[in-house]
C-alpha cells in the first residue's frame, strides 16, 4: 500500500508537469495565432492601400491624358504633334481621332480600375465602333497597338476590339448589338 501511494505521489508531479506543458503549448499557439491574424489583417490593409494608390495614380494619369488631348483638340498646331496615325489625317480628322482616343482611353481606364468588366468593355466598344470616325481611328492606330507588350491588358483588349471590328464588318445584319461574342471574365 505504501508503494502504491508512493507511485501515485510520483505520478502527480509528472501529470502536473504534462498539464503545464500542454497549457504552455496552447498559450503559445494562441499567441501565435493572434500574431498571425494581426499580420493577415495588416497585409490585407496594405493590399487595399496599394490597390487604392494604383487607382489614384491611374486617375491622375487619366486626368493628365485628357488635359493633353484637350489642348491638342483645341489647337491644330498642338494636334500636329500627336499626328502619329497610319494614314495622313486632315486637321478635322486629327481632332476627331484625338477625341476617339479619349473615348477609348476612358473605357480602358474604367476597365483597369474595375468599373467595367471585360464583357461590358466589349459591349461599349461594339457601340463606339458603329461610328465611322471611331473605326477610322482604330485602323489609323493599328501600328501603335502592335508595339504593346503581348501580355498587357491594353494589348489583350486591343486584340479583342480588332476581332470585334472584323466581325462587325463581316456581319450581314442590321442588328449590330448582337455581333461578336462577349468575352468571358
Amino acid at each position: 500500500m505504501a508503494t502504491q501511494k508512493s507511485r501515485a505521489r510520483g505520478l502527480v508531479p509528472v501529470a502536473a508537469a504534462g498539464l503545464g506543458l500542454a497549457a504552455g503549448a496552447l498559450a503559445a499557439l494562441a499567441a501565435q495565432r493572434h500574431t498571425l491574424d494581426a499580420l493577415r489583417v495588416r497585409l490585407e490593409h496594405l493590399e487595399t492601400a496599394a490597390r487604392d494608390q494604383r487607382h489614384t495614380n491611374l486617375a491622375h494619369q487619366q486626368r493628365l491624358h485628357w488635359e493633353l488631348l484637350s489642348k491638342a483638340i483645341d489647337s491644330p498646331e498642338l494636334a500636329e504633334v500627336l499626328d502619329i496615325f497610319e494614314a495622313p489625317a486632315s486637321p478635322q480628322q486629327r481632332r476627331q481621332y484625338l477625341f476617339a482616343n479619349a473615348l477609348y482611353t476612358n473605357l480602358l481606364f474604367y476597365y483597369r480600375i474595375g468599373n467595367l468588366s471585360r464583357e461590358e468593355f466589349h459591349g461599349r466598344m461594339r457601340g463606339l465602333l458603329q461610328n465611322p470616325v471611331v473605326r477610322g481611328y482604330w485602323y489609323a492606330t493599328q501600328g501603335q497597338r502592335a508595339t504593346l507588350p503581348n501580355d498587357s491588358d491594353e494589348a489583350s483588349l486591343g486584340r479583342m476590339v480588332d476581332e470585334l471590328l472584323r466581325r462587325l464588318e463581316e456581319a450581314d445584319i442590321d442588328e449590330w448589338w448582337v455581333v461578336g461574342e462577349p468575352p468571358v471574365d
